[in-house]
């Protein structure tokens, strides 16, 4: 059951991504053009799925399991570090200069856009690189 209800939440995921216009670079890239011309229409996409998950994050954190039965695991931690800035602002610059994030990514790589594909290549590579720097760093402390 926990496997149908994560595919059928993923596929309402990524349709919602498609039909909002969070897939198609062009329209991020003109969300994100401030100076020039602006499109704020994904502005009430991102209301919008902030207001659900306030909901979801509120009702979550008065459970100990989850609709499912599953354990309800929420972030342990709500201290802003400078590696969370600069991650932050990494992911901010990568989403400036190609128009995608992660999750539009991989919708916009399944329904075949071509720049798309770059896109999750270098992502991929990233989380390659992050978690073998992690592994040494692990390492190196725990020596």
């Amino acid at each position: 059951m926990t496997a149908i209800t994560a595919l059928l939440a993923g596929l309402l995921f990524g349709v919602g991504l498609m039909v909002s216009g969070m897939a198609n670079p062009a329209k991020v890239l003109g969300f994100l053009d401030l100076a020039g011309s602006w499109d704020p229409s994904l502005a009430f996409v991102m209301v919008g799925a902030i207001a659900v998950g306030t909901v979801a994050f509120v009702v979550a954190k008065r459970r100990r399991r989850s609709f499912l039965g599953l354990p309800v695991q929420l972030p342990a931690s709500t201290t802003i570090t400078p590696r969370l800035v600069l991650g932050s602002a990494a992911f901010g610059v990568g989403w400036g200069l190609a128009g995608f994030c992660p999750g539009p990514a991989l919708v916009a790589l399944g329904a075949g856009y071509p720049k798309a594909v770059g896109f999750v290549a270098a992502m991929l590579a990233g989380m390659l690189v992050f978690e073998v720097l992690e592994r040494a760093k692990s390492s190196l402390q725990r020596a």
